[in-house]
């Protein structure tokens, strides 16, 4: 048995490809991803956005973006951008994390659904996260206490006003990103053609999905070794119970069950993920992140939406259980609002699904075939 770990951002991809069927499916992907990541105008930078005043009210004199683009942005006679497609990542990602196989393999290749040689694909990093502005920088328990309020809207700067797209083909979102998603279609509703959230529910994040989070955010703190933020080498336990509940939220039972059917083999897994999630993780970067999720709440505005929406979930996602029956009850408030339940299967990967484009593309395709550029 081979061991393969995805760390695409926690609520991404953490129990995914074990087996060497699964591994050997990645390998021939990747054929596909290099050509779309080495293809046309492929472009990195920073967009810089001064004087940036937070909801808490807290300002900031230069919020970086970072960000990744492939494609040209094009304009129809009256100068609207008719190629743009934002895709936003989870909580702990980057933009870099479309990149892996799994995702940039299967959707932006030569006649793939998003074809970098014919839309202009953009991938920013949220504050936070990634090369962007984040307290790891410097400022640690200092830096401004951003939401996802502020998150959407330094994303519209930098779509905006940094790359010069006055409008999107396509809003694509992962886990956060999902729920960023939500909000672009309420503050922005004739700013896109169509939305496309994956693994969130529309709603106040509470029952389970708050007290994981809220005992990540307390275990962090409570750690003698965080000093409020400043200390100098991470601090070991506030890392540990992150990467605990992380493994937990981002797990896939049946792929689990599957690929670590011993003890032995369980315990293997979880040394190595949990080593390689600690070292890579700031803890104050990591608080900022969950945190910024305590005051999301779309629900009372899901009928100010005016795009198409597809909306896709995943039955085995431990973050969006099923059985709760929000994700139907809140998807009748958007007008044009279509939401996929996938059932859990040998190709799901818990809440990492949102990643794994082979098992939802072709939603993917009927919303692109069904929404048209709105004047």
């Amino acid at each position: 048995m081979a061991g393969m770990m995805k760390h695409a951002g926690i609520f991404a991809v953490f129990v995914t490809t074990l087996t060497l069927a699964h591994a050997g499916a990645q390998m021939a992907a990747g054929n596909t991803v290099q050509s779309a990541a080495s293809g046309p105008a492929r472009h990195e930078g920073d967009f810089v956005i001064h004087n940036f005043r937070f909801q808490s009210g807290e300002t900031m004199a230069d919020v970086k973006m970072h960000y990744t683009t492939f494609g040209t942005p094009m304009k129809d006679a009256g100068g609207r951008t008719t190629n743009a497609v934002l895709i936003l990542h989870g909580t702990s990602g980057s933009g870099q994390q479309f990149l892996r196989p799994l995702f940039a393999g299967v959707l932006f290749g030569p006649g793939q659904l998003l074809d970098a040689s014919k839309y202009y694909i953009i991938l920013p990093d949220n504050i936070g996260h990634g090369k962007s502005s984040k307290p790891s920088d410097g400022m640690h328990a200092h830096f401004p206490q951003y939401d996802y309020a502020d998150m959407v809207a330094l994303q519209h700067e930098l779509v905006e006003k940094g790359l010069g797209v006055n409008h999107l083909r396509l809003v694509l979102g992962t886990s956060m990103g999902c729920m960023h998603s939500f909000m672009w279609g309420e503050a922005y509703p004739d700013g896109m053609d169509a939305l496309m959230p994956l693994a969130c529910l529309p709603v106040q994040i509470a029952g389970r999905n708050r007290i994981w989070r809220k005992m990540v955010i307390d275990g962090i703190r409570q750690d003698p070794d965080w000093k409020n933020g400043e200390y100098t080498s991470e601090p070991r336990a506030a890392l540990q119970i992150s990467a605990d509940f992380l493994l937990i939220a981002g797990s896939a039972p049946l792929l689990m069950q599957h690929d670590l059917p011993t003890r032995d083999d369980t315990d293997k897994y979880l040394d190595g993920a949990l080593k390689k999630m600690t070292a890579e993780m700031d803890a104050t970067d990591f608080l900022y992140a969950v945190s910024a999720s305590r005051d999301y709440d779309p629900s009372s505005q899901l009928s100010a939406i005016k795009a198409p929406v597809m909306f896709v979930n995943s039955a085995d996602d431990f973050i969006n259980p099923p059985e709760l029956g929000i994700a139907e009850r809140e998807i009748k408030k958007v007008k044009n609002g279509k939401f996929v339940l996938l059932p859990a299967s040998e190709k799901t990967h818990g809440h990492g699904t949102h990643s794994w484009a082979e098992v939802w593309e072709q939603y993917l395709k009927e919303l692109l075939e069904q929404s048209t550029a709105r004047p």
